[in-house]
C-alpha cells in the first residue's frame, strides 16, 4: 500500500472503490489492514509536513516544490538502510527507535554536502503485516522526521508472504536535500593549517552489527547481560545521531570546508573521501573518549586499534573540517544543539596518504 502525503490517506479513509475479492487476502495479503493502518497514522504524518509539500488526490506520487530563497538550487539525494540492526530488534522485539536509524543513515549523508533534507520515503516489507510493530517502526520513522526537519511525504508498506521469517521486516529510506549550488561543501576548500572535528556518537549507530552478532554468537553471549548500567541489547539499539539540525546551523554562520559521515568503512574509510590529493588528516585516536561498548567489543573480540577503526565510528558519528580561526565558533554551535565535539587532529601536507592515525 503506497501513501503521499496528506490527500491519499483522506482517500483511504473514504475510500471510493473497495476490494470485495478474499482471494488475494486468503494469499496472505490483506490490503484492507494496510489501509486501515495508513488510515491510523494520518495526524502523526502531519507532523513533518513543511509548506513546500503540494498535495494531490491521486496518490500515485508525492509533490514537492523547492523552497523559496535559492537561486541555483541544487537536488542532493541519498537512499540507505539499517542493515543487520534489524535482527537485534526482532530478537528483542524493540522496534521504536529502529525508524529514527533509518532517517539518520540517510539525512546525515544529505546533510554532508551542506544540504538542506527536504523530503524523506519509507519502504516497509514484511511477510505478515502486524500492526502493532509496523505502528512503531513508523513512530520511529516520523520522530526521525521531525529531528530533521524532513517532510515524510510518502512511501511504501509491502506485505510478501513467504518473502520473510515470520515476525521479520526490511526497511530502506531514501530522502531528498537542497543545496545552493555555490555552498555546496565538497572537500575543495580543505587546506593545511586546517583542523579536524569530531561530533561524538551515541554508540554503534547501525554500522558493524554483522560483526558484533557474530562476536555474540561466538562466545554465547546473552542481549540481557549488563554492558554500562544498561542491558547489552538496549545499548546496541540506541539510536543513530541525526546532525542535521546542529549542522544546519553552523553551515548558516561558518565557513565548513569539508564533512564527513561516519559509517561503514569507519573514519578512515568515510574521512579520506573529503581529502584532496596532497592532503591528509592527522588524528589522534586518543583525543576523544570512546563509549563503553567499544571496548566491549575490541576486548570480546581480540580487535586491533586499526580493526576497530575502520569498521565502527569508535565515538565519532561525522567530522568537520574547519579553518583553526572557526573552531571555537563551530563547536559552540554544535554543543549548544546538544551534541559534544572534540579536536582530534589537523590537516597536514602529505603525498603518501589521506589518514594518518596517531
Amino acid at each position: 500500500v503506497e501513501y503521499w502525503s496528506a490527500s491519499l490517506v483522506d482517500c483511504v479513509k473514504t475510500p471510493s472503490y473497495s476490494v470485495k475479492s478474499s482471494a488475494y487476502r486468503e494469499a496472505g495479503v490483506d490490503v484492507a489492514l494496510a489501509d486501515r493502518l495508513v488510515t491510523s497514522w494520518q495526524r502523526k504524518f502531519k507532523r513533518t509536513a513543511r509548506p513546500e509539500r503540494i498535495d494531490s488526490p491521486m496518490g500515485f506520487s508525492g509533490l514537492f516544490e523547492l523552497p523559496q530563497g535559492y537561486n541555483n538550487p541544487v537536488l542532493v539525494s541519498s537512499t540507505d538502510g539499517v542493515g543487520t540492526k534489524l535482527k537485534l530488534a526482532f530478537e528483542l522485539n524493540r522496534h521504536h527507535t529502529i525508524g529514527i536509524d533509518l532517517v539518520a543513515m540517510c539525512v546525515n549523508d544529505v546533510v554532508v554536502s551542506g544540504a538542506e533534507p527536504l523530503v524523506f520515503l519509507d519502504y516497509f516489507a514484511t511477510g505478515k503485516i502486524d500492526p502493532n510493530v509496523s505502528s512503531e517502526v513508523m513512530d520511529g520513522i516520523i520522530a526521525g522526521c521531525e529531528l530533521a526537519g524532513a517532510d515524510l511525504i510518502g512511501g511504501e508498506t509491502a506485505e510478501m508472504p513467504g518473502m520473510y521469517a515470520d515476525g521479520e521486516y526490511d526497511l530502506a529510506g531514501f530522502c531528498v536535500g537542497v543545496v545552493e549550488r555555490d555552498n555546496i561543501i565538497d572537500g575543495s576548500r580543505v587546506m593545511d593549517g586546517d583542523v579536524v572535528i569530531g561530533l561524538a556518537s551515541s554508540g554503534i549507530h547501525s554500522n558493524g552489527l554483522s560483526l558484533v552478532r557474530q562476536l555474540i554468537t561466538d562466545n554465547n553471549l546473552l542481549l540481557t547481560e549488563s554492558l554500562d548500567e544498561h542491558t547489552l541489547g538496549e545499548v546496541l539499539l540506541t539510536p543513530t545521531v541525526i546532525y542535521v539540525q546542529p549542522v544546519r546551523e553552523a553551515v548558516s554562520t561558518v565557513s565548513i570546508h569539508a564533512l564527513a559521515h561516519i559509517t561503514g568503512g569507519g573514519l578512515p574509510g568515510n574521512l579520506s573521501r573529503v581529502i584532496p590529493d596532497g592532503l591528509a588528516a592527522r588524528v589522534r585516536a586518543s583525543s576523544w573518549s570512546r563509549l563503553p561498548v567499544f571496548d566491549w567489543i575490541q576486548a570480546t573480540g581480540n580487535l586491533s586499534d586499526e580493526e576497530m577503526l575502520e569498521t565502527f565510528n569508535c565515538g565519532i558519528g561525522m567530522v568537520a573540517i574547519v579553518s583553526a580561526e572557526s573552531e571555537t565558533e563551530f563547536r559552540n554551535i554544535v554543543e549548544s544543539n546538544g551534541v559534544q565535539t572534540e579536536r582530534i587532529g589537523e590537516i597536514v601536507q602529505s603525498a603518501e596518504t589521506k589518514i594518518l592515525i596517531e
